[in-house]
């Protein structure tokens, strides 16, 4: 995770997992010093590695699945969770930007996806890029590629609640599918 005042360069290892460097950083990302952070200061101190903002809708994905007590923002404990997390994600996003440009283009998120388990059609790598690309150059920043994984990982572990046969398929009324729908945490 890089953060402005102390910008990481692309391709870095990230930093030890060090509570004193940590707690440093949670301090200088809680600008109102309330001991939490709140997804517009999580959002101020992210960088995608391209001087562009985070995707607000990526940051408020992340203080949902870290904000253990459901307050809307996080605290220390749960703001080293987060740091994991990104850490971690960064990792993944670097080894899959197999040109080192900074981004994931059409193929490398096909690779992605499907060294993580998922076949789909190419048509639909075409929908995922139109869909998670906010630069319209027909690539996926580090922080859209987190949302583009986090939300398929969702929608399917929603769509195997239904798939009773494992099978790929399922046949659900309108109202079945929209509850499954507004369930989804997103």
């Amino acid at each position: 995770m890089a953060y402005y005042g102390q910008q990481q360069a692309y391709g870095q290892q990230a930093p030890g997992f060090d509570q004193n460097f940590l707690w440093n950083i949670f301090q200088k990302v809680d600008k109102d010093r309330s001991g939490a952070i709140s997804s517009n200061e999580l959002q101020q101190a992210l960088s995608n590695g391209t001087w562009t903002p985070f995707n607000p809708e990526t940051v408020r994905l992340m203080i949902g699945m870290f904000d253990r007590d459901n307050n809307g923002t996080i605290n220390f404990q749960e703001f080293s969770s987060l740091w994991k997390y990104i850490t971690d994600w960064q990792n993944t996003f670097r080894s899959y930007d197999r040109d080192n440009s900074g981004s994931i283009d059409r193929n490398e998120l096909k690779t992605a996806l499907t060294n993580f388990g998922y076949r789909l059609s190419d048509r639909f790598y075409d929908i995922l890029i139109k869909k998670f690309d906010r630069s319209g150059r027909g690539v996926v920043n580090f922080d859209d590629f987190i949302q583009c994984c986090v939300v398929i990982q969702m929608l399917t572990s929603a769509f195997q609640n239904y798939d009773t046969n494992r099978n790929g398929w399922i046949t659900i009324g309108y109202e079945q599918f929209l509850s499954l729908v507004f369930s989804i945490k997103t």
